[in-house]
């Protein structure tokens, strides 16, 4: 029987693709919706069995900017499935490092699996033996480490001439640029090896980073130079074990939420160990950059999230940023549990919301209704910011996102592209124009999974001309797993 993963399954979907064209209009988008044979969402779940080596691919529309060059370097799961016991967890995937070089001849493609333990001992075993987030370790795991169980599957970065490949409980994996080749975890500090490193690490404006690695109630504040050193490792305790996946800075401060999602230390494996506890409302976090046992808690009603935008101070001591929260985690809980088991249950969705938090007094969370998640600033700096990229539009039929959007904050209005029911919608980032200081003036790239030809696709936008569509598209001959986190090198 073909599968999603079988070869000929693909080829059928790529013959049906090639001849259906992108819906760009609201009228195609409703043409394609009604078609009689449904695209399959499952296809962007699916395993990709091996590396890609280099490929050129297609482009389907447009032309490309003549000063955009670079790579688009991306990661997230893309192995879950093996002979003798599979990955329960979309989290739990083996890490896939995607890179879309643009050139002047156009842009190649190619993917190679981050050379983790972990990987070459489910290998070994044929296999996922050393669970994972969500998934528990099998019959023959060593698991001496967090690195035995680090997928390094979440988020890429640049450190000097090299790139960082993370997950959010154990080291970052050095990876060749050029090659994608493996050379190994990363030991900031020979005491601190296999300490946990988060996937969403801040940048300064002069490329230093701040991180965090949490053990529970303790955390890690990392300041890593941008060639890879270690400038300081600084042990801070926290109120709660609350599960941490990203964190924001100001100029002056780092920002911590603790959301109401908290460990019970009952399971090795952290989804079995996490309890949802509303009552406890939400906590944020403020320390000091220049002496981190200056801290500040503030309360906000519950709510959980993933990710969070740059914040920024006002001149009255006001902090601010962007967060997508939803109600309850039951998109961790449920929704990335089935959607490998190949079935889709919708979960609460995450609204675009600002948090702020005065000099003094009450902070406050307001919702702008608008559904949101992967939320990206300009990057530049870390004063205020006007428009937050986004992807957005859920559908109760499948998982994901189906627009990528740009949130005014001035206006309170948003501009979105929406490319149809029969794609899911990647995390996009923003580039800026060569020689443009002015917010957001360049352009969005980020890859979409086209559902109905089984490919993936990557799109370029004019971030200042969203809704007008890509003004280029490329498409490749294969459709790789929808992935998390990425960013972009320029040439």
């Amino acid at each position: 029987m073909a599968t999603l993963t079988d070869p000929r399954r693909r080829q059928v979907l790529l013959g049906a693709g090639a001849m259906l064209a992108l819906p760009w209009t609201p009228e195609q988008a409703a043409a394609a919706a009604s078609a009689a044979v449904a695209a399959d969402w499952r296809i962007a779940f699916a395993d990709l069995d091996q590396d890609l080596a280099p490929r050129p691919l297609t482009r389907i529309r447009g032309k490309a900017p003549a000063d955009l060059a670079g790579t688009l370097f991306r990661n997230g799961g893309a192995r879950f499935r093996r002979a003798r016991g599979s990955a329960t967890h979309w989290f739990d995937g083996d890490g896939l490092i995607r890179k879309f070089r643009i050139g002047p001849d156009g842009v190649t493609l190619s993917a190679r699996y981050v050379d983790t333990p972990k990987r070459r001992a489910d290998i070994a075993a044929d296999g996922v033996i050393s669970g994972g987030f969500g998934t528990q370790p099998g019959a023959g795991a060593h698991i001496g480490s967090p690195d035995d169980v680090n997928a390094a599957n979440i988020s890429v970065i640049r450190r000097g001439d090299r790139l960082w490949a993370l997950w959010e409980a154990g080291s970052p994996f050095e990876i060749d640029p050029a090659s994608l080749a493996t050379t190994g975890p990363v030991t900031l500090r020979d005491d601190l090896a296999h300490m946990p490193f988060l996937a969403h690490p801040r940048f300064e404006p002069d490329g230093r980073i701040w991180s965090l690695g949490q053990v529970g109630r303790k955390a890690m504040i990392w300041q890593v130079a941008p060639s890879g050193a270690l400038v300081a490792a600084t042990p801070v305790d926290l109120p709660r074990a609350s599960y941490i996946h990203d964190f924001t800075i100001t100029a002056r401060h780092l920002v911590i939420v603790l959301q109401p999602w908290v460990y019970g230390g009952r399971s090795f494996v952290p989804l079995s160990s996490l309890d949802w506890k509303p009552e406890l409302g939400t906590q944020i976090l403020i320390l000091d950059k220049a002496d981190l046992s200056a801290r500040r808690l503030v309360e906000l009603p519950a709510f959980f999230a993933f990710h969070m935008t740059s914040a920024f101070e006002t001149e009255a001591g006001e902090i601010r940023f962007d967060i997508c929260a939803s109600p309850e985690p039951d998109f961790v809980t449920r929704t990335a549990v089935d959607v490998l088991a190949g079935r889709n249950t919708p979960s609460s969705e995450p609204k675009l919301s600002l948090i702020t938090i005065p000099a003094s007094g009450p902070a406050r969370i307001e919702s702008t209704g608008v559904t949101g998640e992967f939320p990206r600033t300009d990057g530049r700096g870390t004063g205020p910011h006007r428009w937050t990229v986004h992807a957005t539009h859920q559908t109760a039929d499948r998982p994901l996102f189906q627009a990528v959007a740009t949130y005014d904050w001035t206006s309170a209005t948003r501009s979105t592209f929406d490319f149809g029911p029969d794609h899911l919608v990647e995390e996009m980032v923003f580039t800026p124009r060569p020689g443009s200081t002015a917010e957001l003036d360049g352009w969005i790239i980020g890859p979409t999974v086209n559902l109905r030809a089984g490919r993936t696709e990557l799109h370029v936008f004019d971030a200042r001309r969203l809704a007008d569509g890509p003004v280029v598209s490329w498409a490749a001959d294969v459709a790789i797993p929808a992935g998390l986190h990425g960013m972009f090198w320029r040439a």
